[in-house]
């Protein structure tokens, strides 16, 4: 008979706020990874030391920040104000301790609630703040959260600011490396939004002219748009935009110089006063999905006190610019209603080419139509007996809202969908995966090479529709059930093969899936080493060298040539928390077109030389 646990005083435990955010610390800063996606954990605490600095130079104290990270430490530096020196050690360890609740110190700020600075000092293994202030310095240093070493008041000949230094924690960031992409687009981000300021990291410098059309020529090649970029500026509003050949909406929106990767009410009221303005000017009622077909737009607004979603401010949830003013619909309307009119008046030849472009739209969704209402009807019955997908409990376009709102955040952030190919890989994941998060999408084989096809083909292969149906995004990236889409095939050839395959169909169809870094390639070890006492997974022929080398006398090595080969056992361990997966990355203003042509083309002889020298060197580790 189980025995009933105890509860009385002895099970109510009151944690500090170190304890508390070590123990939670998804409700701080998401989920943590290993520096492989962009919204990973150690990306969030860069960030979080970073706004700190942005919200000086808004306030108009500091023009330049220097960044360096090396063997994993980070070091910021910013010449604001510093941090009052009476109040350093506060600032840094005393949760709900900042200047930012007082709007006359930071009107349109991006951290709020006090709780950054001391999530990046929890998380840390060694934490040091120094404050330099009208010729007197300060500094304190942590080590995951506890303070260790506190330097008094003394004289500086340095510039005011502030420096902080910090290294991630290696057991809550496990095997955890900052990606060069990655830092790139959040320094750039932070230099489009703010005209003026000067970024260095580590010897790169990041500064902008033209804000947003800058941001825009950088996420896209000129060449495939139909327009010149648009730019549209106003009181705590800007946009610019412009239409290409790709399909789907790509918009960036920010509030408060905040990427909101999810979006949010200023997103939402920008899509329908975008339509509403096309609408008016035309005087024709085109479907809001012709009009949004292809536009790539970037949107930043500010607004006093911003309400987010959640700590790590993905998306915004404010319905007003200013509490108890007008609201963001009525805002941005007003805003494009004239701004935009105006601009399109003015500008007779991209009015006209806009106006191709949603026609163009319009022809290619009539001829569509047929097929599609065909294939969705196929498509639906599948669903019921849908044997290809083995789906999860959570999703990441569920409405979390509730009393365990944070948990479901939490959760959605890890939702996963698994493309794999054959019944024994398949198997292997399916068995061993997390039913809350994990779901599979099973191959019957090689897809279609849709290269050069029409997004007719989308409907007409059921494999493809199927795909389309289970990640929700026939309507666009609103929808998409998971965050994490995972192309999990053997190392060899075929899998290969496959996966080109497939990104090609992800990149001619749904670009935007691969531009907001939502695909993946799963990694799985290519060498098992093990002797009686220890059993080590290797990834590379280097890590197998080393683990013949600790191990010694001669240890038993495997070499998995396909999933099927992994049992379920042993796969549980590569698809968990310490997943090895590599992001599918677009250099910036990549020709699409011109990549997809070089790779699943026609054979020329430059593609034959690239494949046999790339294949001399897969030999060559394989043979070693």
């Amino acid at each position: 008979m189980a025995v009933e646990p105890k509860y009385d005083e002895s099970s109510i435990k009151s944690l500090d706020w170190r304890e508390h955010i070590r123990l939670r610390p998804g409700m701080y800063i998401g989920k943590l990874g290993d520096g492989n996606a962009p919204d990973d954990g150690i990306y969030v605490l860069v960030k979080e030391v970073v706004d700190n600095c942005i919200d000086e130079h808004m306030m108009g104290y500091g023009n330049k920040i220097e960044i360096k990270i090396e063997d994993r430490i980070v070091t910021v530096r910013d010449y604001g104000r510093g941090v009052p020196l009476g109040k350093l050690i506060d600032v840094a360890s005393k949760i709900n301790t900042g200047a930012k609740y007082d709007s006359g110190a930071f009107q349109k700020s991006v951290g709020l609630n006090g709780v950054g600075i001391k999530a990046v000092n929890a998380l840390s293994n060694y934490f040091k703040i120094e404050s330099f202030r009208d010729g007197k310095t300060r500094c304190a240093e942590f080590e995951k959260g506890i303070l260790k070493k506190e330097q008094k008041e003394t004289a500086t000949t340095e510039l005011n600011g502030t420096l902080v230094t910090f290294m991630p924690d290696e057991t809550v960031f496990k095997n955890f490396h900052f990606k060069p992409d990655f830092l790139d687009d959040l320094f750039w981000n932070y230099a489009y939004l703010n005209s003026g300021l000067s970024i260095i990291c580590n010897s790169k410098k990041y500064v902008s002219k033209n804000g947003l059309v800058d941001l825009l020529q950088r996420k896209t090649n000129e060449d495939e748009l139909r327009y010149p970029i648009v730019s549209l500026k106003g009181e705590d509003i800007e946009l610019a935009f412009s239409h290409g050949n790709d399909y789907g909406e790509d918009l960036y929106s920010f509030v408060n110089g905040q990427y909101t990767t999810q979006g949010g009410t200023h997103q939402q009221a920008f899509r329908e006063a975008f339509v509403k303005t096309v609408r008016d000017f035309y005087k024709k009622d085109y479907d809001t999905s012709d009009i949004r077909q292809s536009i790539v737009a970037a949107l930043a607004v500010r607004v006093q006190e911003p309400v987010f979603e959640s700590q790590t401010k993905t998306k915004l949830g404010s319905q007003y610019v200013v509490e108890g003013g007008q609201s963001m619909k009525s805002f941005v309307l007003d805003f494009l209603s004239k701004e935009l009119d105006n601009y399109l008046h003015r500008n007779t030849a991209i009015a006209e080419a806009l106006k191709k472009r949603i026609e163009q739209s319009e022809r290619e969704r009539k001829e569509l139509s047929g097929i599609k209402k065909l294939a969705n009807e196929r498509a639906k019955k599948a669903n019921l007996h849908n044997k290809k997908l083995r789906d999860c409990k959570f999703h990441y376009n569920e409405d979390p809202s509730g009393k365990n709102k944070e948990d479901v955040l939490a959760q959605q952030q890890k939702t996963t969908i698994f493309i794999t190919e054959g019944d024994s890989a398949s198997g292997s994941i399916t068995k061993s995966r997390n039913t809350e998060t994990q779901a599979v999408f099973s191959l019957r084989g090689k897809p279609l090479n849709c290269f050069g096809l029409t997004k007719k083909v989308v409907y007409e292969n059921e494999e493809f529709n199927l795909l389309q149906h289970a990640l929700n995004i026939e309507e666009g990236l609103d929808g998409l059930r998971y965050k994490n889409i995972v192309i999990a095939t053997d190392a060899d050839v075929d899998g290969m093969h496959i996966r080109l395959l497939l990104m090609t169909f992800f990149l001619q169809f749904f670009p935007d899936l691969v531009k907001q870094k939502h695909v993946y390639i799963l990694e799985t070890p290519l060498f098992r080493v093990r002797n009686k006492q220890e059993t080590i997974y290797c990834y590379d022929e280097a890590e197998k060298q080393a683990a013949i080398k600790k191990l010694g006398a001669k240890p038993e090595i495997t070499r998995f040539k396909g999933l099927g080969e992994i049992s379920p056992e042993e796969f549980g361990r590569f698809i968990g928390d310490d997943m090895h997966v590599q992001p599918v990355l677009l250099e910036q203003g990549e020709h699409i077109f011109s990549l997809l042509d070089y790779f699943m083309g026609k054979n020329t002889p430059q593609r034959q030389e690239f494949i046999i020298d790339n294949l001399k060197v897969e030999l060559d580790a394989v043979e070693n």
